[in-house]
């Protein structure tokens, strides 16, 4: 257990110096208020209505999003395949060819539905 009391020594000095910048921030930032701070901006496109006045909100933003964290995901998963593939047997080349074919069937799917289109 003594050799965790550095790490958690760390993570509570982190926590106590984000709180105490939060805090400072609050208290000595700007407190200039006006409308246009407070409006829904999406990506450079004018919001026509705001989903909290009910309006309807396009998928497809979330769609690309979401098409961006899956392959950053697999950059992340492949860049330490990438530096240690040396040291790897042929069963991991065949797991890494798996997940890259995993990956390239959902895009393939969403991409035959028709969810890479922006109308």
């Amino acid at each position: 257990m003594s050799y965790y009391v550095p790490i958690l020594a760390l993570v509570a000095i982190a926590a106590i110096f984000v709180a105490v910048m939060i805090v400072v921030s609050i208290i000595l930032g700007p407190h200039r208020h006006n409308n246009a701070k407070y409006d829904v901006y999406e990506c450079g496109i004018e919001a026509v209505d705001r989903p909290s006045d009910g309006g309807k909100m396009s998928l497809k933003y979330f769609t690309i999003a979401m098409m961006f964290i899956i392959f950053d995901v697999e950059t992340i998963f492949l860049f330490p395949f990438a530096v240690s593939f040396g040291l790897m047997g042929w069963f991991m080349v065949v797991e890494i060819i798996l997940f890259v074919a995993t990956l390239l069937t959902a895009y393939i799917y969403v991409w035959r539905r028709g969810g890479l289109t922006w109308e």
